[in-house]
């Protein structure tokens, strides 16, 4: 089962004006920042923000058990792997919507 990690990343490429647009427009709390990462508490979720040189849209975030029987699943059930680690991975579902899994 899939839970949500109550956190949703973003990944684009100026995160100068992105700190300054969700921290002066939107006045989210900036909770972490480095050179390539912001996080920021939105009330009801975290919002993390990374450099990348290609804008991607909003990847939704969710944790599990077990990684790797949630990956034999996903495989199954026809979804495609993007991206993995030892303890998380980014998958795209049949509709081409895309999410991130991190195991607790």
């Amino acid at each position: 089962m899939l839970n949500s990690a109550d956190c949703v990343a973003m990944h684009l490429q100026d995160i100068t004006a992105a700190e300054n647009f969700y921290t002066n427009v939107m006045k989210f709390t900036l909770v972490n920042r480095s050179e390539i990462h912001l996080e920021y508490d939105t009330g009801q979720f975290r919002l993390c923000i990374d450099k990348e040189l290609n804008t991607l849209p909003p990847l939704p975030n969710f944790t599990v058990p077990d990684i790797g029987a949630t990956k034999t699943g996903l495989l199954a059930n026809g979804c495609v792997i993007l991206r993995e680690s030892h303890n998380s991975l980014n998958f795209s579902d049949p509709f081409g919507i895309t999410y991130a899994v991190v195991q607790k």
